[in-house]
């Protein structure tokens, strides 16, 4: 059998599971998409009726008959390849739709618009409907992480550069930064959310001729002069309909408005992806700090029956990895010609979907990951003390500066780390058998000095400060 006449030939997210079944996939859908194409469509007409020149009637009758599950979303797909785009065939298979119902209100379906004008507006429908979602997501992630940060406020741990130890942390911190990364994610999508997402209302050329025109006509004249705030009205008008913001100019070959949602999905998803990456690296068997939920099927070998792998962090970086790729198509689709491009408009829409769902499954897939996170506090410790101090011999040599000299210290401090890194005994005994050292410190008190727990700098000041800035939680609540 052809692969095209196989059962599940429509893309149902095989490749792509960390988006498969998530809410972001629903709000992306090729269904999503048309139900958007004809909410821009209704939403036009409603416009064009609340300034008196569509009658109430044909606005009310267009509305309720622009529902998706109307429409052959299959067969609309094949026709759209005859004009490049979508919202031909569908302007023609919903205008007869309205005709078998009232014919008179067929005649002001689409009426002075054009193709692009209900392509991006529905874009911009379907993005914030998935933004919604993704902003929800990475909320309920940011309830999760102040949770973890507050309770694992003192939990030590190493610091780990380049792979290796460095000096003494703690987990609530780390989960403190996840949380300040994730919330202010959250709140760049907001603001887009809330002031970037803009209608597009240019007609052929970006001048809104049509719409002006047909406003002439329904004045009665056709050489009337149409009043000057009608185009910026109608727009207004338009944005109050679907929900989006109105923008000062028509955007058909400026794409910013494109550009920069796709770069803030890229960052969100970056800021995702960090966190799965960390989660992997801890979860390493010989490391074993952290652990994802477990769940039945979750994170099985088709191989190694004794493994469970990090399936959510697996899912998540997947993700983090392709959106950048898709967000660069989108900055590159800026570079459009006159009044429409000939490609790098139909260029922008399967990227800028994958975009979408991309980010929101891997936003969805976060929130189950922290709110199950198990955390190995015993764990941590013993990986702490693997050196036997080594990990806080930046202390020894600061402590030790002023009395031997910074040069000197430091001198001494990499001999003793040297041998005890060779020999597996504590730093301190080491440090014991220094004569320099052993005249100024005894064992106990090189113990003391060495001990991880004294060595965590501002740790806990800074998680504090996190808590407050990201929980609106004052100081003393914190504590």
């Amino acid at each position: 059998m052809p692969p095209s006449l196989m059962p599940g030939a429509i893309d149902a997210g095989l490749l792509s599971p960390v988006r498969a079944g998530t809410p972001a996939e629903a709000a992306t859908s090729d269904g999503a998409w048309l139900q958007a194409m004809l909410d821009a469509e209704a939403a036009l007409v409603r416009a064009q009726a609340s300034l008196g020149n569509v009658p109430a009637a044909a606005a009310r009758t267009i509305s309720d008959l622009a529902r998706a599950d109307g429409l052959d979303l299959r067969e609309l797909a094949v026709l759209s390849r005859g004009a490049a785009n979508p919202v031909v065939a569908v302007v023609q298979a919903f205008t007869a739709l309205v005709a078998a119902k009232d014919p008179e209100a067929a005649d002001h379906v689409h009426r002075g618009s054009t193709s692009q004008d209900i392509f991006d507006t529905a874009l911009m429908l379907v993005a914030g409907r998935t933004l919604d979602i993704l902003v929800a997501d990475l909320d309920d992630i940011a309830g999760s992480l102040r949770a973890l940060a507050e309770e694992h406020r003192r939990t030590l741990m190493a610091g780990r550069t380049l792979a290796l130890h460095a000096v003494p942390t703690t987990f609530g911190l780390k989960a403190a930064g996840w949380l300040a990364a994730v919330s202010e994610a959250a709140d760049r999508l907001r603001r887009l959310r809330a002031e970037g997402l803009v209608v597009q209302l240019g007609g052929a050329a970006g001048t809104l001729a049509g719409y002006v025109e047909y406003e002439k006509l329904h004045r009665g004249a056709r050489h009337e002069t149409v009043p000057e705030s009608y185009a910026q009205r109608l727009t207004a008008r338009f944005a109050a309909e679907t929900g989006l913001s109105a923008p000062v100019l028509p955007w058909h070959s400026h794409r910013a408005p494109i550009a920069s949602l796709a770069a803030e999905l890229a960052l969100a998803t970056g800021v995702l992806g960090k966190i799965a990456v960390d989660v992997q690296s801890l979860a390493r068997t010989e490391t074993a700090e952290v652990a994802e939920p477990a769940a039945a099927g979750r994170g099985v070998s088709s191989a190694m029956p004794q493994k469970r792998n990090p399936a959510l962090a697996t899912l998540i970086r997947s993700a983090a990895l392709q959106v950048p790729a898709y967000a660069s198509v989108l900055t590159h689709s800026m570079l459009s010609e006159d009044e429409r491009s000939a490609g790098a408009w139909h260029a922008e829409w399967q990227p800028l979907r994958e975009c979408l769902r991309l980010a929101g499954g891997a936003a969805h897939t976060a929130r189950e990951l922290m709110a199950g996170l198990e955390v190995a506090p015993g764990r941590m410790r013993a990986n702490l003390d693997l050196t036997g101090g080594l990990i806080v011999s930046e202390r020894l040599a600061a402590v030790l500066a002023p009395v031997l000299g910074k040069a000197a210290a430091k001198h001494v401090m990499s001999r003793a780390s040297s041998q005890a890194a060779a020999s597996g005994l504590p730093l301190a005994v080491v440090l014991s058998g220094e004569q320099v050292i052993a005249e100024r410190f005894d064992v106990r008190e090189l113990e003391r000095l060495l001990d991880p727990a004294g060595y965590t700098g501002a740790a806990d000041e800074l998680v504090r400060s996190a808590l407050e800035r990201y929980a609106g939680r004052s100081r003393a609540e914190c504590e």
